[in-house]
């Protein structure tokens, strides 16, 4: 990572450079609430304007304002009074608390702050996803690979190869892991999406990192585990869903790494 974001910088220009992230969290938020409801179910994502669920009026932009529009028509469509799905609002909330944790952890220069924070909102799609469909698209896992291959060879290229070379290893254990595990115990434990998505974490985090991730991406399952079946239990076929843990393990890496 480069050095201190204030390096060279006044206060002012420093404190500048961490608000945008802040208000731009906002209206990503509202992007990634489109990808989270229409990459599942196959829906176009850019060429399909966003409507009301209960009466199908197009949305317009008045009624797009990222958490504004949601309060001043207090939580329902203006056209048929249904309640708006307080989902809207959950996810761009999210969005700002990605912002705000690496804007308070930042200690690199704006192209980093910018980066982690794609990052840390690209993970917060997948693992929406992954909670609500228990899968994680490649239109997703795929372009944060890619990415963290780029941002990488932009802003550290001297750790271009431990990142290609940790992208191969994650996803080649996590596989072998599964497909051990499919021979094992006759059924699917970890997905090829979860490969995927720990290439794409090393693809960021480096060789270097891989361990770590996996290691906090375990806590974190258990945790939401042990929190999903407070009720109901735990057994030996409970499925959860690893890419919400994974994506928890990339983003406290890459913040602190």
């Amino acid at each position: 990572m480069g050095g201190p974001p204030w390096r060279g910088k006044t206060e002012r220009g420093v404190l500048i450079d961490w608000v945008w992230p802040l208000l731009a969290a906002p209206f990503v938020g509202s992007v990634v609430g489109v990808l989270v409801r229409r990459l599942p179910a196959g829906r176009p994502v850019l060429v399909s304007r966003s409507a009301c669920d209960s009466c199908g009026r197009a949305l317009s932009p008045i009624d797009l304002v990222p958490l504004l529009s949601y309060i001043l028509q207090r939580g329902r469509c203006r056209a048929c009074g249904a309640a708006i799905d307080p989902f809207h609002w959950q996810i761009e909330v999210a969005a700002i608390l990605v912002a705000l944790g690496v804007v308070v952890v930042a200690r690199s220069d704006p192209a980093d702050m910018w980066a982690d924070c794609v990052l840390g909102w690209t993970l917060l799609a997948l693992a929406w996803i992954d909670v609500e469909h228990g899968r994680l698209p490649d239109a997703l896992t795929l372009p944060l690979l890619a990415g963290g291959l780029v941002v990488t060879w932009w802003l550290e290229p001297w750790r271009l190869l431990i990142c290609a070379l940790g992208a191969a290893v994650g996803y080649i254990a996590f596989r072998l892991i599964a497909l051990l595990y499919l021979a094992w115990r006759g059924r699917e434990g970890l997905g090829q999406g979860d490969a995927k998505l720990l290439a794409a974490a090393a693809a960021w985090v480096g060789l270097d990192g891989l361990g770590d991730v996996v290691l906090l991406g375990a806590a974190a399952g258990i945790g939401m585990a042990l929190w999903s079946g407070r009720s109901t239990g735990i057994s030996a076929v409970t499925s959860v869903p690893f890419g919400p843990g994974l994506a928890i393990g990339t983003i406290i890496v890459r913040l602190h790494g």
